[in-house]
């Protein structure tokens, strides 16, 4: 069987993971010949676990080997854009963490530099496989559930007690992840939110920045979209809530459907409900609905993933998902903070230039800090 010979740019907690599946024979048409960290322990681990795999201290040497023809990157999000550019110039597919990187601009650039190389670029939304998304986006998609009004999706079960933030200095700054629950967390939320309903035409968001932890990026958000269709949405997401809520609801004129508790609740209506509106001859009437519910055991999207990276880079198939993508889910992060720093609606695509000036701005000044801190 060809495989494709794959580098890991990283050998923290996700690229280790990612390792340990290639090597469970998860990602057959996978072969790991080349992992790179700046930690000689992380190496000597990974030689551990595969002897055979050569290691590097040094990202440019891994990908100047030869030994690779693919890599994943699973590196802090700003250096997502570095090492993919790099990858790209040097003919070499990618498959990266998400986000793609902090700021609109750095994905667009690794899209014109993926697409100028005419290389295989994925990059990891896993949750993209569950059976009960991809069922959603059909309903929505195919126009089952009628013209779109509204989505509202409460994410709050991510929450993070003050210790997690403590373990790592890059943790939640503006300098190593370039935001907080929005860039950490709910990415893949952000992801599904415009894979399914689509991306909205401006956004007004209300960031707390530090509200339940004492760090410097937002833990709690509340973000209101508006589409040219008319269509609404609502999204909160949190770091600081506890018992959380995952549910995700989508009203058409049509139906509704509701995700939540590993469930997808189908409500038909009978009649389109504006038809209804009109036509009813009773105030108090509404229509009749057909009622179906599906579960489905969610898989483990990440070698999944990973084998369709390869079997798009082999046999030139789809990408569940496309690198390219990217850019959406930052679009809409980066819109909800320009939103919140300059408390004014902001129309997508953001302003590049003005929502990376006020970033450089919040990095200088956390940096500030903590020289002040430390004198």
């Amino acid at each position: 069987m060809e495989r494709i010979k794959l580098g890991i740019l990283g050998m923290g907690n996700m690229g280790m993971g990612h390792f340990q599946s290639i090597l469970d024979g998860k990602c057959p048409k996978i072969e790991v010949t080349a992992v790179s960290d700046t930690e000689e322990k992380r190496l000597a681990a990974a030689k551990e676990k595969l002897p055979s795999v050569q290691v590097f201290s040094n990202a440019e040497e891994m990908l100047d080997s030869k030994l690779v023809n693919c890599v994943l990157l699973a590196v802090p999000h700003y250096d997502h854009p570095r090492y993919a550019i790099a990858c790209f110039q040097r003919g070499i597919s990618v498959m990266t963490e998400k986000p793609a990187g902090v700021y609109a601009r750095q994905a667009r650039e690794m899209n014109e530099a993926a697409q100028k190389a005419g290389v295989t670029f994925g990059i990891m939304f896993n949750q993209r496989t569950n059976p009960l998304f991809c069922r959603a986006r059909e309903i929505v998609q195919s126009g089952m559930l009628g013209k779109p009004k509204r989505l509202v999706w409460i994410v709050t079960d991510w929450y993070r007690t003050q210790a997690y933030y403590d373990s790592g200095s890059w943790r939640a700054t503006w300098n190593g992840e370039g935001g907080g629950v929005l860039l950490n967390q709910a990415p893949h939320n952000l992801d599904l939110w415009q894979w399914i309903f689509g991306m909205p035409k401006r956004i007004r968001a209300f960031c707390a920045f530090g509200k339940y932890h004492n760090i410097d990026v937002e833990d709690d958000v509340t973000i209101y979209g508006e589409y040219e269709n008319g269509a609404t949405a609502v999204f909160l997401s949190t770091t600081g809530e506890t018992p959380g809520t995952n549910r995700l609801e989508i009203s058409g004129d049509l139906g509704k459907l509701v995700l939540e508790d590993g469930k997808l609740k189908w409500w038909k209506l009978s009649a389109p409900e504006r038809e209804f509106c009109f036509t009813a001859k009773e105030g108090f009437y509404v229509p009749q609905t057909e009622y179906e519910e599906y579960t489905a055991p969610v898989p483990d999207g990440h070698p999944i993933l990973l084998e369709n990276f390869a079997e798009a880079v082999l046999d030139g198939a789809d990408l569940i998902a496309d690198g390219r993508e990217g850019i959406r889910s930052l679009q809409i992060s980066n819109a909800a903070y320009l939103s919140a720093w300059t408390d004014d609606w902001v129309e997508l695509p953001a302003d590049e230039s003005l929502f990376e000036k006020h970033l450089e701005r919040l990095c200088r000044k956390e940096k500030e800090k903590n020289r002040n801190e430390h004198r």
